[in-house]
């Protein structure tokens, strides 16, 4: 029988195609999509902002990726195992009970789990969320542990004592065994009697040095002496070193199980240990916490499935979140505050060197960050996408806000420096020039400031002179006509070049019409900012943010561009409130007198070259 195709649907976003995910449909058909129209064909699991849990039930190998065959595996099995697969789209924190397929072995295991967990709860909504699902395991546990002490008071013959005498007979077992095969040896052959016990050469071996009782080599011996069906003595005649511990067993488990006696023969041993079975049986049956009831783990896994694969496959199959701005991707791990911006693109990283090798080619902005909090330490990269990179520089220090909330302290390790905006490539090129002229002047300030010290160090060398001071005997520096001479030619030679450039530019603008002059200086604009707009719109365009991923461990299967309007809302400049009450009045602001005067001149020339233009053209 022929199914009929789905019919997909796309939006535009980053420059590329992505495929709508918003029915369960359309996610329980993301196994038909052609996987070359995925924006992402795997990601890891550590360093995003996602349950954790729910990855590691998705990454069924465990090998901390999760891949496009995984997470439609998973996709797959959440949809068998409903009754009403719309639950997938519907936000839910957990899974309702009656969603639950029961109509096969797996299901009747995860239905039976729910309705023992919402019984034992307490709960009567008839809904598992993901809270309680994740608590099942707890939840069972403690019921088998409760069910288990339950039934410890019929296995413990001496009530609370029990403990000791099994604790007493644990620490005696092996060697109180071991003596009575030895004596029934003694029993089957009378020559083992004395080759059992204690040979003569050990004996001798003791004698030759200090003795103490709990000495290894006197542990080693039996516990008394060999004789065919002998009792063990429970007092005289036991070995030095197993004395405290069968008086031990004689006093909390011989006594009170079986009535005082001097000696303890085998079925004596044997009917003391029946007795004390029970209670090692049911130490041994004791719960292990991480042990899961039929169908716990598969309710959890249901649970999560239901709350979060669509969440996931938007952020994995299209990047709808990212783009469509409608929350945080998975991969944007919180928020930068730093230069007075922030910036919303933030990724964590292991290796800020390894990282920067790959993510280099994205041609955004980077900026690498090592955040401290406490004892816990995180690196993060973050794109600045608007403003402009002048103050961005290694060791300013600003702060990261995380996903949940918590504030760390983030200080600059590294930058990859690529164009921001087309506002910060107009006025580079005179930013440049005014760094080289201010680089000049107080290159000339410096060497003025020598030149004068050296003035003053020789004045006041004539001066000691004069004085009598002795002073080192050098030969005058005879004056040089030519030398001067070529230095102020060359010197008249450039402020002649100057000049005459100057005057051809006054001459060019004096000869426009007056409506003529506007669209010059727009030339002359465009001639010195024009060439920099135009490299840093193309390296704008190019912007893409798949190899900041691709350097995380992602699979990014698309170019993911981040185009200018887009990037400028990824990072947000301070701006004052709308409703804000701005004074203008500074106390200390600078007085700029002699500014003010040049630019009234300024001003004033450039009134008389317009009143003369405008009577030259009339």
């Amino acid at each position: 029988m022929n199914t009929i195709p789905h019919r997909w649907r796309f939006f535009r976003a980053g420059g590329f195609d992505q495929v709508r995910l918003d029915t369960a449909a359309e996610l329980l058909a993301i196994g038909e999509l052609d996987q070359k129209l995925w924006v992402a064909l795997s990601c890891p699991v550590k360093g995003i902002e996602f349950d954790a849990r729910t990855l590691a039930f998705v990454d069924s190998d465990d090998d901390g990726h999760v891949r496009a065959p995984e997470l439609i595996a998973a996709v797959q099995w959440a949809g068998a195992r409903l009754t009403n697969p719309a639950v997938l789209e519907q936000g839910l924190a957990g899974v309702p009970l009656a969603a639950i397929r029961d109509d096969d072995a797996e299901g009747a295991r995860i239905a039976a789990a729910a309705r023992a967990l919402l019984s034992g709860l307490g709960d009567t909504s008839a809904f598992v969320s993901v809270d309680a699902a994740s608590a099942a395991q707890a939840h069972f546990a403690e019921q088998a542990s409760a069910a288990w002490e339950a039934a410890g008071a019929a296995a413990q013959p001496l009530g609370d004592g029990t403990a000791a005498a099994h604790a007493a007979l644990a620490a005696v077992a092996d060697k109180i065994d071991d003596y009575f095969v030895r004596c029934r040896l003694a029993a089957f052959d009378a020559r083992a009697g004395s080759l059992l016990d204690a040979a003569e050469d050990a004996l001798k071996a003791l004698a030759a040095g200090p003795l103490t009782a709990n000495a290894e080599a006197i542990a080693a011996l039996p516990l008394a002496r060999i004789a065919a069906n002998a009792p063990l003595p429970l007092a005289a005649g036991v070995n030095p070193a197993w004395a405290a511990r069968i008086a031990a067993l004689r006093d909390a488990a011989v006594v009170p199980l079986l009535g005082s006696r001097e000696a303890l023969s085998e079925d004596d041993w044997q009917a003391l240990r029946d007795k004390l079975a029970p209670y090692v049986a049911w130490l041994a049956a004791k719960p292990d916490p991480a042990t899961q009831g039929d169908g716990v783990r598969e309710l959890e896994k249901l649970a999560r499935y239901v709350r979060d694969l669509m969440p996931l496959a938007n952020n994995f199959v299209a990047f709808r979140d990212f783009y469509g701005r409608q929350g945080k991707a998975t991969f944007q791990v919180g928020t930068l505050y730093l230069d007075g911006r922030s910036c919303e693109l933030c990724v964590a990283v292991s290796d800020a060197a390894k990282h920067a090798s790959l993510a280099a080619l994205s041609r955004l902005c980077l900026v690498y960050c090592d955040c401290v909090r406490g004892a816990e330490r995180m690196s993060i990269a973050a794109a600045f996408t608007a403003g402009d990179s002048d103050q961005l520089m290694a060791g300013r220090n600003g702060v990261f806000y995380d996903r949940q909330g918590r504030d760390w302290d983030a200080t600059i390790i590294n930058i990859i420096d690529h164009p921001i905006g087309l506002r910060q490539a107009f006025w580079s090129p005179y930013k440049r020039l005014a760094r080289l002229v201010a680089e000049q002047l107080q290159k000339l300030a410096a060497n003025k400031a020598r030149q004068a010290e050296t003035n003053l160090a020789t004045a006041a060398f004539g001066a000691a002179k004069q004085a009598g001071a002795a002073a080192p005997k050098t030969a005058p520096v005879p004056f040089d006509v030519g030398k001067f001479a070529g230095i102020f030619a060359a010197i008249g030679l450039a402020v002649g070049a100057i000049g005459t450039a100057l005057a051809s530019v006054a001459t060019g603008l004096f000869a426009l019409k007056w409506w003529q002059l506007p669209l010059a200086l727009v030339g002359v604009v465009l001639l010195i900012s024009g060439p920099a707009m135009v490299l840093a719109w193309f390296k704008l365009r190019s912007r893409n943010l798949g190899p900041i991923l691709d350097a995380n461990g992602w699979a990014i299967n698309a170019r993911a561009k981040i185009n200018i309007p887009f990037g400028t809302s990824l990072t947000q400049v301070a701006q004052l409130p709308a409703d804000a009450e701005r004074s203008l009045s500074d106390s200390y602001a600078e007085s700029h007198a002699g500014l003010k005067w040049a630019l009234a001149g300024l001003i004033l020339l450039v009134l008389v070259a317009f009143v003369w233009l405008v009577r030259a053209v009339i």
